[in-house]
């Protein structure tokens, strides 16, 4: 049975086909939402929408007509978006040294212009609303000093900073704002990086990862998204620009 408020909420998520924001999808649709999963990778996009009997759209976050177009789309054939969650993101490892313009700019194009993209192509909407709920994953990295992820790192404070400037922006308007900061979760992109960097020692390094958390383990999708679904629903009401660390105690101890 659908609760928390989110039964039929045209409910938007980035980077829906896998990792967090596919465990965000099922969490959705099985509470009631209507959900449109926007992604470029149709493949994924697609899979996760039929499992979840989802919606599906290919969108480029980074770009503002792919945008534009896609909210269109969305609005047209959904109606008005109420939640929104920028959870498309990508990673990136080195140290300011260690990473070129165009890495630096790679990394600034989705994470950050994206999520301004998406949140400017729905808050019109909102405003005209008198409601929306907006969601951003941000990261542990967003404020600690992580080592070897500079332009990640940078990203992800920009994520967390906007989030706070929209929260205010808009709070006379019935819209919240309100962003996750995970430390390390255990998916697909876990795998694939321990299978190319680590090949044969993918899971003595899988276990060094996991010891970097304090309480002695990776986050699950799931846990992500239980805490994705109490933020975005009614129950929430009274929560904006707060930042909520989920981090099996990383932040606490560093």
């Amino acid at each position: 049975m659908a609760s928390n408020g989110l039964k039929d909420k045209v409910t938007v998520i980035t980077g829906g086909g896998s990792g967090i924001g596919e465990a965000i999808c099922k969490k959705f649709t099985e509470k009631g939402a209507n959900v449109i999963i926007i992604d470029t990778n149709e493949t994924q996009g697609h899979r996760v929408a039929q499992e979840t009997k989802a919606a599906y759209l290919k969108c480029d976050i980074s770009d503002p007509e792919s945008v534009q177009e896609t909210f269109k789309k969305i609005e047209n054939l959904h109606g008005s978006t109420e939640i929104l969650i920028n959870n498309a993101g990508i990673a990136h490892i080195g140290n300011i040294t260690e990473t070129s313009p165009e890495d630096f700019d790679k990394i600034m194009n989705v994470n950050v212009r994206g999520s301004y993209l998406c949140i400017k192509a729905s808050i019109e909407a909102m405003i005209k609303n008198q409601k929306g709920c907006i969601l951003n994953m941000a990261s542990v990295a967003s404020n600690l000093g992580i080592p070897d992820r500079f332009a990640y790192s940078t990203s992800k404070g920009a994520v967390y900073t906007m989030t706070l400037s929209v929260a205010r922006d808009f709070i006379d308007k019935g819209i919240r704002c309100n962003c996750i900061c995970p430390a390390r979760v255990h998916t697909p992109f876990v795998d694939n990086y321990l299978k190319k960097n680590y090949p044969g020692n993918e899971k003595e390094m899988f276990a060094k990862l996991e010891a970097t958390q304090p309480i002695g383990r990776m986050a699950k999708p799931e846990e992500i998204a239980a805490l994705a679904a109490y933020i975005c629903s009614d129950e929430a009401s009274f929560v904006t620009g707060s930042a909520f660390d989920i981090d099996g105690g990383f932040t606490l101890l560093k």
